[in-house]
């Protein structure tokens, strides 16, 4: 089976030599010019490695690599870079990357990168965290501060969407449409789970995370907000 990777590459020379040399070895390559198709790409594909520029525009490699991660999205990513500073690998190992190559560089060792990489999937998501909370992907445990939160299938998937999304305020309907697909049983049944777990995630000493805003949708707050 081959390997696919895509390149976000805004460098078209550069893009098209790399493609061209990755085919050659067999191994499918997608590309995409800004960070924002990047994104779009990755999330809605299964490859095998992303092969990022740092420098891009609409969302530069950082910031698309920690949407990734906050999507759960754990594709490989190996960072393609001028910039080769110790700061600069930190701070793209803190955003989720795998491995880093500094341009220019050797197609021979791109692709044994590449090859490495794909064999495993990315070991950076394993979790997703929310200020003190942490939900763990694997084993489906969620903690606040240190203390455990028993939460139900349901529960767990509204939590979840709300983290994956968490600054951004998300839709009743998105909510809805993500736990219950098409078939939501009730209209009040949202706001009857809601209310659970806010007693479980809010519940005291703890300071209000779950946040709702009225005709706008529902957000999870980093810092403790008041309830709604």
């Amino acid at each position: 089976m081959s390997i696919t990777v895509l390149l976000v590459e805004d460098d078209y020379d550069l893009a098209a030599a790399v493609a061209g040399f990755l085919e050659l070895e067999g191994i499918v390559c997608d590309h995409a010019s800004n960070g924002l198709q990047g994104l779009e790409l990755a999330v809605a594909n299964d490859y095998d490695v992303l092969l990022v520029d740092v420098m891009l525009p609409r969302l530069d490699g950082i910031g698309l690599c920690e949407r990734l991660r906050k999507k759960a999205v754990d594709t490989p990513v190996l960072m393609l870079t001028a910039l080769g500073s110790l700061d600069d690998k930190t701070a793209g190992f803190n955003a989720g990357t795998d491995d880093y190559l500094t341009k220019p560089f050797d197609m021979e060792e791109l692709l044994l990168r590449i090859r490495a990489l794909s064999r495993r999937r990315s070991r950076q998501v394993r979790t997703l965290e929310v200020g003190g909370l942490v939900m763990n992907l694997d084993t489906h445990e969620a903690v606040r501060e240190g203390q455990p939160l028993l939460l139900t299938p349901t529960e767990w998937k509204i939590l979840e969407e709300l983290a994956l999304n968490s600054p951004r305020v998300v839709s009743r309907n998105s909510l809805e449409q993500a736990v219950w697909g098409d078939s939501v049983p009730s209209q009040s049944l949202l706001k009857v789970y809601l209310n659970k777990l806010r007693k479980k995630v809010d519940a005291p000493p703890f300071s209000p995370m779950i946040r709702t805003l009225p005709g706008v949708g529902i957000v999870l707050e980093q810092e403790g907000g008041d309830e709604q």
